[in-house]
């Protein structure tokens, strides 16, 4: 994925103007999109269930589940 526009190159003539992103198939994609300045990205569903999950949250997730059945038992 490349990203060669520049918002000093584009011209405005008295235009609402918004930067898309399309093919965005990573969640690394979807960073480096937005800090490029896309105002819009299309996105599928399976990138976006890959942002929203983390290995150290999945971690936490399940020791808060263990510590919650120890709980539990007592």
């Amino acid at each position: 994925m490349y990203f060669t526009f520049s918002y000093s190159k584009i011209v405005n003539f008295s235009f609402s103007e918004q930067i898309i992103a399309v093919s965005v198939r990573h969640p690394n994609h979807v960073t480096r999109v937005a800090m490029a300045g896309a105002h819009i990205a299309t996105i599928p569903y399976s990138v976006i269930e890959q942002l929203v999950k983390h290995p150290l949250t999945e971690q936490g997730i399940e020791k808060f589940a263990t510590d919650w059945e120890k709980a539990v038992k007592n």
